[in-house]
């Protein structure tokens, strides 16, 4: 981004003086509104309304058009029919307006008509540098300065106040809905800002700009599509190294690429599973709806991300407590049983408590109005959790109680404030406030506070991790042709860029299957090689377990006459004559170039069932070894790797290095791939190696011949 461009980003989200083109008295009204809510909150720069048609608006002189304003102002809202916004915009950039925020539809959400005048929009902003909001959208505020320039209702139900959570949402009315349910929450929103159409101005930038900002702590996103991948991409690499979460809501299910006939890859690979990979990838927290994200936010405020997931529970109610441990369990938390030494000291205060985890002490722990105060401290001291939720339902909520609490329990803060202690307590809204002032975050049900403290490890452990760096490619690795490659040539490539692959020869006759069957020693897999035949299996095109001279002479002829018999079209360079693997665990490993996000790396375990279950992660390439590790261990069928049923864990680092590899490969090849599938990728039981036993790699469509 250039820094004019940058600059005028900066005097859109925290103008200090802006127009409202289209103004009106009628503070109810779409170009009302934004002038209404600034005087209202404070706004302490210049604000211009223009109407030709008016002296004066909501008490303010008004202005016949946006060159007879006094000054180049930082802002300008547009609130115009949608055939005189473009014309407006250029005015606004003659007049070295920094930003337009457009709140008119009727662009390309309408059709060709529409999409001719955005694209216009978008011409101007390149070229003049003026920056544009939407069109289609509900604008922006920035509650530190009382800037509010937008028209939702949301600011007249709950007024702005500053605080350290941002929204950054391309829905405008989805933004509003998200803001009024955070005020409801008790989160405090600082900035807010809802992209539209995004002529201009998209979700990445302003998640980026939003990052910048040390006032904010915690970014809250609604995605409904993603244009700019690098962008986002680069936003969300800069939040792991701030150390911010952002929590997003990303809709949206849609497949890409019309090749998912040819490779199991491209069937697994939408761009939504690319997405969440890339969260996982980032340290961002991927919440199903609102409600999560809000939980989540919420739990966060106060910093102090723990990189461990151990959770403790204490409570009131026994039955309770196992669905606060089974709701945990469900999220692989670690419930683990309370110290010896801790649960000696909980008996001892509590003789009828069960004090193992939850520890359960019963509504009898009120009788004494200190004693719930010294459980908790001893639960806090003794506990290695990293967070700790309590259930104490309306109890707790005495004043007298909540003081007593807090009181004892500043020596375990000021000693480890990346403990946390989270309540659940039927409160009123004073005692609420009280426990929220001393960093103590409220919740009426127990099981929200388990989602907050879930994101909250989440974040922890994302900022923790060790990424490691990517391998480096060898300088030998052979590119990806333009052509369509036969399996035997895709795995000569990959086995160039350090991928295992299986021993083999391709033979062009008889004789030369005979020879190489003889070297590579006992039986034999036999199988179609040609380029334009991606899967044999059903020609009939693979003979497995062929052994002795006879055989593979035999085999070599049958897979010719059935190959010309059924792909009479088909070029074929021979039969491969591979070695036999036995053992080990079929997993399936790929790339799918994602048209947005780039190359993504597809890993899961092999077989028919792999496209059924989509029991698959994904990562963007290029990622280092410690990556495929947390890669490989994502998916639900992770311990059958481990081995079950007396079978031998699989070589799992070997595995974890060949994924590293392809992604560094697959990084070097972006613009001529398509995709490559490595289907099986066979995992040898430990210290065993893995092997590549058939591999498709497919070019791009506009570089393939």
């Amino acid at each position: 981004m250039s820094d004019l461009r940058r600059r005028n980003l900066a005097r859109l989200i925290d103008p200090k003086s802006f127009a409202v083109i289209g103004a009106t008295d009628d503070p109810l009204r779409i170009g009302g509104r934004p002038i209404d809510y600034s005087l209202k909150h404070g706004f302490k720069g210049k604000i211009y309304p223009v109407n030709p048609k008016r002296e004066t608006i909501q008490g303010l002189k008004a202005y016949p058009s946006i060159s007879d304003v006094p000054e180049a102002v930082d802002t300008a809202i547009v609130a115009l029919p949608a055939p005189l916004v473009a014309e407006t915009v250029e005015a606004c950039a003659a007049r070295g307006v920094g930003a337009c925020i457009v709140f008119s539809s009727g662009f390309s959400e309408l059709g060709a008509e529409g999409e001719a005048m955005q694209a216009r929009l978008t011409e101007i902003a390149q070229r003049t540098g003026i920056r544009v909001l939407g069109p289609n959208c509900l604008g922006a505020f920035n509650a530190a300065s009382g800037w509010t320039g937008t028209f939702s209702s949301a600011p007249s139900v709950d007024p702005t106040v500053p605080g350290p959570i941002a929204i950054a949402s391309q829905s405008g009315a989805y933004g509003g809905h998200i803001y009024n349910l955070a005020r409801k929450r008790g989160l405090r929103v600082g900035r807010w800002v809802t992209t539209g159409n995004e002529s201009d101005i998209e979700l990445s930038e302003c998640i980026s700009y939003l990052l910048d900002d040390p006032e904010v702590k915690v970014v809250m996103s609604y995605a409904e599509g993603i244009r700019d991948g690098a962008g986002l991409k680069a936003a969300f690499a800069k939040a792991r190294l701030l150390k911010k979460p952002i929590i997003m809501v990303k809709v949206g299910r849609s497949e890409v690429g019309a090749a998912a006939a040819a490779s199991h890859t491209a069937a697994l690979a939408g761009t939504d599973a690319v997405i969440d990979g890339m969260m996982r990838q980032y340290g961002v927290y991927r919440a199903e709806d609102a409600n999560e994200m809000l939980e989540v936010a919420y739990g966060c405020q106060q910093g102090h991300f723990p990189d461990g997931n151990k959770v403790g529970f204490i409570t009131i109610s026994g039955g309770l407590g196992v669905q606060m441990a089974d709701s945990a369990a469900a999220l692989g938390l670690d419930v683990s049983e309370f110290s010896k030494a801790g649960q000696a000291k909980m008996l001892e205060l509590f003789p009828f408590a069960a004090a193992r985890n939850p520890v359960d002490v019963t509504g009898q722990a009120f009788n004494d109005r200190d004693a719930i105060a010294k459980c908790l401290k001893i639960m806090m001291e003794e506990g290695d959790y990293d967070v700790v939720i309590s259930f104490f339902t309306a109890v707790a909520a005495l004043p007298e109680i909540a003081r007593d609490i807090v009181e004892t329990l500043k020596p375990v803060r000021a000693a480890r404030p990346d403990k946390h202690l989270f309540f659940s307590i039927l409160a009123s809204e004073e005692n609420r406030r009280f426990y929220e002032s001393n960093g103590y975050p409220m919740f009426d049900d127990p099981v929200p506070a388990i989602t907050a403290a879930n994101g909250l490890m989440y974040f922890g452990q994302a900022f923790a991790a060790d990424r490691g760096a990517p391998p480096v490619l060898p300088d030998a690795a052979f590119p990806v042709p333009a052509h369509a490659t036969s399996e035997h040539e895709a795995k000569k490539i990959l086995a160039s860029a350090g991928i295992p692959v299986v021993r083999e020869r391709l033979a062009a006759s008889a004789d030369e299957a005979a020879a190489a069957a003889a070297d590579l020693g006992g039986r034999v897999v036999l199988k179609i090689a040609s380029p334009d035949i991606a899967h044999k299996t059903e020609i009939g095109g693979v003979l497995v377990g062929v052994e002795g001279e006879e055989a593979v002479r035999e085999g070599f002829s049958a897979l010719m006459a059935r190959a010309a018999d059924k792909r009479p079209d088909a070029r074929l360079d021979g039969i491969i004559v591979s070695e036999m693997v036995s053992g080990g665990v079929e997993c399936v490993i790929g790339v799918q170039r994602d048209p947005v996000l780039g190359a993504a790396v597809m890993f899961g375990l092999g077989g028919v069932l792999v496209e059924v279950l989509k029991d698959v992660s994904f990562r963007l390439a290029p990622f280092s070894v410690e990556e495929a590790h947390r890669m490989i261990r994502e998916i639900k069928g992770f311990k059958i790797l481990e081995g079950v049923r007396g079978a031998p864990a699989a070589d799992v680092d070997v595995l974890a290095e060949a994924l590293a590899k392809l992604s560094v490969f697959a990084a070097a090849n972006e613009e001529r791939l398509d995709s490559i599938d490595i289907n099986p990728f066979i995992v040898l039981p430990e210290g065993k190696g893995a092997v590549a036993v058939d591999a498709l790699i497919v070019p791009s469509a506009g570089d393939a011949e």
